[in-house]
């Protein structure tokens, strides 16, 4: 269990980032309540994560396939409105294990990994919604597709493979004003007609819920900065 100290100062945390989104949305003519807030649980201690529990946070991101299985899958007889995001890249091989674990994958990026997830769909009986992951600024080093071939995207998962994609998702350059690139997946979306858009991390999501952000993944912001594993000694 979290220690008193550190459940206050998650949930001191969180209901700062929940007033700072509410008046983000405010101030651009948005309903607060369309905005939710991703935790960014990535690589964070155990009792960090139980104190954000016990706060009251619901929604959570993770970046790997196996280490959110280590961490939530004895977790959901306990919490039953607890609802995972995978936010990193995902690997056909662990498409079924992330459909198996997953509410949302928002990080779908190109053909063969839609139709491994079409597949993993098939076999499980489960339909997590998607998000296709854009790489608004082109870069070569991250993953996502690219603005002009998003749409193609899009068409391949809804019709070829049947993938119940609910919006989009990007990561703007660091170097970059985030703006332009929240404007551009805003774009994109509505010419698309999909309701979703996650965008928006912790210097930058008060920008995002501007654009029209429906989740923000808040990882530092929130937890505080990453406790990097320590190595096995032998």
């Amino acid at each position: 269990m979290p220690d008193s100290g550190a459940m206050t100062t998650l949930a001191e945390s969180i209901a700062s980032l929940r007033s700072r989104i509410a008046a983000a949305a405010r101030d651009a003519g948005r309903d607060p309540a369309a905005v939710t807030l991703v935790a960014v649980s990535k690589v964070q201690p155990e009792e960090r994560v139980e104190a954000a529990l016990a706060a009251g946070q619901r929604v959570f991101g993770e970046n790997r396939v196996q280490e959110a299985q280590g961490r939530w899958g004895e977790r959901r007889a306990a919490w039953p409105e607890l609802q995972l995001r995978l936010i990193g890249p995902l690997q056909t091989n662990k498409a079924k294990d992330a459909v198996r674990l997953f509410d949302v994958i928002e990080t779908v990026d190109r053909p063969k990994l839609a139709r491994s997830l079409a597949e993993a769909m098939a076999a499980t009986g489960r339909r997590p919604d998607c998000l296709i992951q854009v790489n608004t600024g082109e870069e070569p080093q991250k993953a996502g597709v690219t603005p002009r071939e998003t749409e193609a995207l899009y068409r391949l998962c809804a019709e070829e493979c049947g993938l119940p994609v609910r919006g989009l998702m990007c990561i703007p350059p660091v170097e970059e004003p985030p703006a332009l690139h929240f404007a551009l997946l805003a774009d994109l979306a509505g010419r698309l007609g999909l309701p979703v858009l996650s965008m928006g991390m912790s210097d930058d999501f008060e920008t995002a819920v501007r654009y029209g952000a429906t989740h923000v993944r808040v990882g530092t912001a929130l937890f505080g900065t990453r406790v990097a594993p320590q190595p096995t000694v032998a």
